[in-house]
């Protein structure tokens, strides 16, 4: 149980996000299957905890940056971390909104942590979101943030932020129970709004983050009003657009205004969150080209997401399931296309956007199997993972977690796996096989800095090797042939040599011909790697 601190400075605000994960991550099935509104497309309550996935994560970076100092980070940091966490990692009509209610709240915490910055952050997130929506609905959770800010403001001046906080979960409860009389098609089905019911459960962990204690569930179980049938993937209301668009966008206040306006002739549910030249942009159209040009013409939009409602979200018929399978996070489109012969199920992590806990669940779901071996292959990723493991036990599926901290140390776990035998002779020998494979990579400094190494120049090449500085060098070639010695010194029988997407193959063979040279017995294999944020990765085995 978090001690109670009555006060929103930094820690407050990382045990928030975090107790806003664990609530979501419990909830996220509930929220899913009540989900008929804007689109019946049951993914509300997944959308909410990937984006509060990516806030918490970007403010534990902040922390984590802190670490080296035992210094804690200023609350303005923290904050700014999340809101800008929510806003990259956003998700969906319902994490869209949520992002902008975190940054609406993050602009007045950045002043001031008290109980009256607490009442003025929850009318600017009120007040944010409602702007960052074209057309707004009553009976959804833009109506539940505005009671919930209204009920806070309400409480007298010398009350404490968790008096604060409590009447915000309060008030947002009451909005969230009388919304099916507010909006029709939650009337017919006989829910209380998703979206709304997913800010009270982040409420409810804000209540808990300063306070101590948790409030009173807001259900006793499941949501106020019996569950309809669930809604068909794919059902979106007649004459409804096809697809959903999102993506983050680049351009100025003024570009946004106009693509607001053409959006807004393009489709519907449509939300512009952001600010500061970071935007993310949200909307429902028929022609999901043009609302990417129209993002083209007013900036530069990346991480673009095009989702049709109707034949991507209908799963295909399930088959019986199999009885083991690899899942394996991939560097690259190479190693995916290598560990896919290999049967193993990916998930790819593009440079600068590692997957987020709710994709590797996915991931294990797809793979359609009764046991399965996970395989992270990334330091950072191992949180990430644990999580996704646990959510997928909760589902019934046996999951051994091996925690790889490399893609070549993956390769080495999926080269030694046998089906055929026991699932714990499997994961054993899997994980020996990783845990004998020592894994490196190339990468180039961006500043000058101290390392194991010594100190390096913005420009250098390092060779890392188990996560640490081992070799600086001015070239690629010089770097890898110096981390190849060191790593060869203690032995070793076989090298991987994984190469980026824009090195060439006359490396490899030059690395290959000096590994013969120098080291009698040891084979080499080559794999290409794709577009990947490493230049070349190496294993020793």
């Amino acid at each position: 149980m978090p001690q109670p601190v009555d006060d929103m400075d930094a820690v407050a605000v990382r045990t928030w996000c975090s107790l806003a994960l664990e609530a979501l991550g419990r909830e996220r099935a509930a929220i899913d299957a009540i989900n008929v509104y804007p689109v019946a497309d049951g993914d509300t309550g997944t959308n909410l905890y990937l984006t509060v996935e990516s806030a918490a994560g970007a403010v534990e970076a902040v922390f984590a940056a802190h670490e080296t100092g035992a210094t804690t980070p200023a609350t303005a940091d923290a904050v700014r971390a999340m809101a800008h966490g929510a806003l990259i990692g956003a998700r969906g009509n319902s994490g869209t909104i949520l992002a902008q209610l975190l940054r609406g709240m993050a602009g007045v915490l950045a002043e001031g942590h008290d109980a009256h910055h607490l009442r003025r952050a929850l009318s600017a997130a009120a007040t944010a979101a409602r702007q960052a929506v074209a057309h707004p609905v009553e009976g959804t959770v833009l109506t539940v943030a505005d009671r919930s800010a209204e009920a806070a403001a309400r409480t007298p001046g010398d009350a404490g932020t968790a008096a604060v906080a409590r009447a915000a979960y309060e008030g947002a409860r009451t909005a969230l129970e009388a919304t099916p009389g507010q909006l029709a098609v939650l009337g017919r089905a006989g829910v209380v709004d998703a979206g709304g019911r997913g800010l009270v459960t982040v409420l409810g962990a804000l209540v808990e983050a300063v306070s101590g204690r948790a409030p009173e569930p807001a259900y006793a179980a499941g949501p106020v009003a019996p569950l309809p049938a669930a809604p068909v993937p794919g059902d979106c209301p007649a004459g409804g657009p096809a697809f959903e668009v999102i993506y983050l966008l680049e351009a100025d206040d003024d570009a946004v205004d106009r693509l607001r306006a053409r959006l807004d002739g393009l489709g519907d549910s449509l939300v512009v969150v952001g600010g500061d030249g970071l935007w993310n942009v949200h909307v429902h159209v028929d022609d999901a080209g043009a609302a990417v040009e129209a993002g083209v013409e007013a900036g530069r939009p990346h991480r673009i997401r095009i989702t049709h409602f109707g034949t991507d979200r209908v799963p295909p018929p399930r088959a019986e399931p199999v009885q083991r399978a690899v899942v394996a996070v991939v560097p690259g489109d190479g190693l995916r296309g290598l560990c896919e012969e290999a049967g193993a199920t990916t998930v790819l992590a593009r440079p600068g956007e590692p997957p987020a806990s709710g994709e590797l669940v996915e991931a294990i779901r797809r793979a359609n199997a009764r046991e399965v071996v996970l395989l992270p292959n990334d330091a950072e990723l191992r949180h990430t993972a644990a999580a996704a493991a646990e959510q997928a036990r909760a589902e019934g599926i046996r999951v051994a977690l091996i925690p790889t901290r490399a893609a070549v140390q993956g390769v080495a776990a999926l080269a030694v796996h046998e089906p055929g035998r026991s699932f714990d002779e499997d994961v054993v020998a899997m994980t020996a096989a990783a845990g004998a494979t020592r894994y490196a990579e190339l990468a180039v400094a961006e500043r000058q800095s101290w390392t194991m190494a010594g100190v390096c120049q913005a420009g250098d090449v390092l060779g890392l090797i188990d996560g640490d500085v081992a070799v600086i060098g001015q070239g690629v070639p010089e770097t890898a042939r110096g981390v190849l010695d060191r790593m060869l010194a203690a032995g070793g029988e076989l090298v991987t040599l994984v190469l980026g997407e824009d090195v060439p193959d006359g490396l490899a063979d030059a690395l290959e011909e000096h590994v013969r040279e120098g080291h009698l017995a040891v084979d080499t294999v080559v794999y290409r790697g794709g577009h990947q944020s490493a230049p070349l990765l190496m294993g020793v085995e």
